[in-house]
Parts: C-alpha cells; structure tokens; sequence
C-alpha cells in the first residue's frame, strides 16, 4: 500500500521525537531501519520513507558505510529555523501567527498560484542568493538526483524549491510560498500527483530542476523565469492534461 505524504510527515516526527526522548542530539547516529521499525510498530519501507523527508528536509544526512546521523536543524538563509510540521524552513516561527490550513486547496488552484509566484521570485533568487542558499540548492538537487521511486523523488521536489524560494530573502514570500508549500503536502495533490507520475517524467523534472538551477548560478533571471515557469507549466499538463 501506498503511503500518503501525510502519513510519512508523521512518521517522521516520531521518529525525531523518539531519537529525543533517547537524548540524542545533532551528530548523534539513529537506529538502522529494521530497528525503528520494530520500536515504531511499522515496516522498513514506511521507515524509508520518513527518512527520505526527513533527509530532505534537512535534519538527517544518510552516509553510505556509516548510517544515518542528526543533523544541526536545518535554517532558512533569512535565519529562522524550520518546522517539520509541513511549513517546512519557510514557515513562521512558532508563536508567529497560525500555521496554514492549505492541506484541502484544489491541485488545479496551487499550479496556478505557482505560477504566478514561482517565475517572477526568480528576479529575487538571482539578485540574493548566497553560496550557502546555493550549497542547499544543490544538496536538494543531488537529492532528486539519487532518489528511488516517486515518494522519495518527491520529498526532494518539494525541498528543492522550497530551498529556491528560501534564497529569495523576502520574509514575506517566504510565508506566501509557505502555504503553498504546505497544500502540496495535502492529501488531494499526493493522490493526483501520485496517479501522474512515472519514471519518465522524473527523469524529465530533474532535468528541469537542472536547468532552473544552472540559470540561477548563471546570474541569469530572465533564463531562470522562463525555465521555472517551463517547468511548471509541464508539470500541470501532466497533472491536468494541456487546457490548465
């Protein structure tokens, strides 16, 4: 069975709620899979899962031979740090108002919002961007890179461009994007998203992913634009079919 995006958000609290109820801190490495599993009461492929966005979200790194480690929790380039609660880093500080309630919006009204956001904050992300926004860009972009399937392949989608968003330094784009963000974590965007994807159209995402970043390192707002809103405009075709 397939596990929804809001069933590996909450599996993954738990499991950093449990990795602090045994004081475990940044640097600190978790149990392996098989054992979280067993103390979470779940399967290994559900514990993928969770890991996959915690690690996208930045609060785990994977190490290949060594395990799987706490990271410093992840912040936003304008220093405030993110929330996993499906805000993600663009997400108010906690006491700073309520977080959004975006999770029932229609799929068809979020593609439209980001295309209204997404290209023009291009402008923003060449201006300010950083090498440290660009160090994170390209750690969510390796991420999609290595991703197996759609779930996992997904969590670093949603990390990438929440990491572009970030770059723009706009605290008040920042919370416009966050309720975008937060819809696509909904129930209705999983399911269609889910019945649309292939490993054919990854392969093509991640090349747009690519170039939208390779526009952005270039300094190149007018090319980075264009590419965003490319990009989004074939990702709604393959949701909606071409008349969105």
């Amino acid at each position: 069975m397939a596990v929804s995006a809001g069933q590996r958000r909450e599996l993954a609290e738990l499991i950093l709620a449990a990795s602090r109820r045994s004081g475990l801190g940044p640097g600190s490495r978790l149990p392996t899979e098989r054992q979280l599993a067993a103390d979470l009461g779940t399967t290994r492929s559900s514990i993928r899962h969770a890991l996959a966005v915690l690690q996208a979200d930045g609060y785990i790194s994977r190490e290949v031979g060594r395990g799987t480690f706490l990271r410093d929790p992840r912040l936003a380039p304008d220093g405030r740090a993110g929330r996993l609660d499906g805000d993600g880093p663009l997400a108010a500080p906690d006491g700073d108002g309520p977080p959004p309630r975006s999770a029932g919006f229609a799929p068809a009204d979020v593609m439209t919002i980001r295309r209204l956001i997404e290209p023009s904050a291009m402008q923003l992300v060449v201006a300010w961007a950083n090498e440290t926004d660009f160090a994170e860009i390209d750690r969510c972009l390796a991420g999609g890179e290595r991703a197996d399937g759609y779930e996992e392949f997904e969590s670093w989608d949603l990390a990438l461009h929440r990491s572009i968003m970030a770059a723009s330094h706009s605290p008040l784009l920042a919370r416009l994007y966050a309720v975008v963000d937060e819809a696509r974590h909904g129930q209705f965007w999983g399911d269609l998203k889910r019945r649309s994807a292939s490993r054919e159209r990854q392969q093509v995402y991640q090349a747009d992913h690519r170039e939208i970043v390779a526009a952005l390192r270039a300094r190149d707002a007018e090319r980075a634009s264009e590419t965003m809103l490319a990009h989004l405009n074939r990702v709604s075709s393959h949701l909606f079919g071409p008349a969105h």
